[in-house]
């Protein structure tokens, strides 16, 4: 019994946005990429979503759990000598920072307090 071969490709693309520039694509087409694989880096990330507006469903979904609002903060500019600071102040005994007005513990609540994350109810899990 003859079968004809399933298309391996997306049956939908609408959301697939880099779909043709995705080296998956030289793969269903039949062709290897001659490209290195290389991994996304964050700064990437940023560039593609300035660039690309999210699908009103997954907006709604986002919005649901809060994390939207990572997305509307956007790219944030680390202070590397800051952080170098920190880490010299970092106590692991007490996990906290020693600094010279005293001593200093990040909480949730204060990740809740600057990036408006709801930390009531549910967690966000996969099944």
């Amino acid at each position: 019994m003859d079968f004809t071969p399933a298309h391996p490709g997306p049956a939908e693309d609408q959301l697939l946005v880099l779909q043709g520039d995705h080296r998956s694509s030289f793969v269903w087409e039949g062709h290897l990429s001659d490209q290195p694989l290389r991994a996304r880096r964050p700064d990437d990330l940023w560039d593609f979503m300035e660039q690309h507006h999210f699908h009103a469903r997954m907006v709604v979904r986002l919005q649901a759990t809060g994390f939207y609002t990572i997305f509307r903060i956007g790219r944030m500019q680390l202070d590397w000598s800051l952080i170098t600071d920190l880490v010299e102040r970092w106590g692991p005994e007490t996990h906290t920072f020693h600094l010279p007005t005293g001593e200093a513990t990040v909480m949730l609540e204060d990740v809740q307090v600057l990036y408006g994350l709801c930390v009531d109810g549910r967690a966000v899990a996969l099944p």
